[in-house]
């Protein structure tokens, strides 16, 4: 665990561990008034933070979680270094420094008198304010490894770099991929599967920086990367969108875009037992890149590959997963249409338990899935009925933070 150069005494965590029924009750009104405060106080920082998780309410909930998370373990700071770890990577692939941090710190303070009026009381705002400075501590220090880690390793680099689309492939009728070859012609690194890189885009219409973090999705290698990019049409209000359709009308091949170095934990593991990829929709970007790595280097461990899609127009990446399927005795794939014909698929309707338990041999396997969030919590359950090991279960949320209850 990373330390921290001033410890909290007894009474600031006693104080602080109090507010927590508080937060459980106005966590998300304290960070959406943090947020709106922020961005009064620093617009530029919109080129930071997703503006559409903003208005969706994503990001505040997603904060709430966490706030409340370090206010029930601040005496016990070792608990949170797994979300720390997680959200650095978030946080190292947007280019977020050390002196965002007192910035924060600042907004997130007077939206906690803002909200809790004459109940955050000086002392309480005090307390918080110290425990605040611990937290930050222990963020900055982690990512300032994973900064130093990401600029040493070969290819690497920290920050934006440009790459060109050396390739523009419509997947389905929804989703497009880019392939990116640096425009300095230069190394890239290498990374692990299921990571993601950040998108950085200049769109004329929007006022601020947009930046979308997508998924690769190929094999690791040290010639490309490639991003399969779901196309978003957002409508009226509906913010959905905004990258994912600059992408794909107005990027083209030959064209250059700004892109972070590889960043995630939701990574591949390296253990024999049965891997179960379970992906939904655009989900499956982290689980292909997965599939293709498990199939060529751990050719004795037996593969699962589930995906369910609207329908076979709107599945992409089939043919692809064909061919490993054809080419790898050690790999299984099945495909679920929510509307078609079962000649096109395995399994018309949805993905549920007593079908997984007719397909799969066996519930001591490493499973891994991505989707939609109703598809996440129907796969969540569904794992946890079976009795599946807490160690075996495996997601990524595309966004925020949240909850598969």
């Amino acid at each position: 665990m990373a330390t921290t150069t001033s410890p909290l005494d007894q009474h600031t965590i006693d104080l602080v561990k109090a507010t927590v029924p508080v937060l459980e009750e106005h966590g998300t009104a304290i960070t959406s008034r943090f947020y709106e405060l922020l961005f009064i106080n620093h617009p530029e920082l919109k080129n930071i933070f997703n503006q559409t998780n903003q208005r969706k309410g994503d990001q505040p909930q997603a904060l709430a979680n966490a706030v409340y998370a370090a206010a029930a373990n601040i005496d016990q700071l070792e608990n949170l270094i797994p979300v720390v770890k997680q959200i650095g990577h978030k946080h190292r692939s947007l280019n977020i420094k050390p002196e965002h941090y007192p910035i924060v710190g600042k907004n997130l303070l007077q939206a906690m008198k803002d909200v809790l009026k004459e109940a955050a009381t000086e002392e309480i705002i005090n307390a918080w304010a110290k425990a605040y400075g611990v937290i930050a501590d222990v963020f900055i220090s982690i990512e300032k490894g994973m900064y130093e880690e990401t600029d040493n390793q070969v290819g690497g680099w920290v920050g934006y770099r440009s790459f060109n689309v050396i390739q523009k492939v419509k997947e389905s009728d929804v989703i497009t991929s880019f392939y990116l070859k640096p425009t300095d012609g230069g190394q890239i690194p290498d990374y692990e599967p299921g990571q993601f890189i950040t998108v950085k885009v200049d769109n004329p219409s929007i006022p601020y920086t947009c930046q979308r973090q997508y998924s690769l999705s190929c094999k690791p290698n040290s010639d490309y990367f490639r991003i399969s990019v779901k196309r978003e049409d957002g409508l009226n209000d509906n913010p959905n969108g905004v990258v994912s359709t600059y992408l794909h009308e107005s990027v083209n091949e030959g064209d250059a875009i700004e892109i972070s170095a590889p960043a995630g934990d939701f990574v591949l593991n390296k253990e024999q037992k049965p891997l179960v990829l379970l992906s939904g929709g655009v989900g499956l970007t982290p689980l292909t890149s997965m599939l293709h790595t498990a199939a060529h280097q751990q050719p004795e461990r037996e593969v699962y590959y589930i995906h369910a899609a609207q329908n076979g127009d709107m599945h992409a990446l089939k043919d692809e997963v064909k061919q490993v399927v054809d080419t790898k005795d050690n790999v299984h794939a099945y495909t679920v249409y929510e509307k078609g014909e079962t000649t096109d698929c395995d399994r018309i309707g949805l993905v549920d338990l007593p079908w997984l338990q007719s397909i799969l041999p066996t519930n001591n396997a490493s499973f891994y899935f991505c989707g939609p969030a109703p598809f996440m919590k129907a796969m969540n359950k569904a794992l946890r009925d079976w009795d599946v090991k807490e160690e075996d279960i495996h997601f990524e949320f595309f966004g925020p933070q949240g909850d598969l209850a």
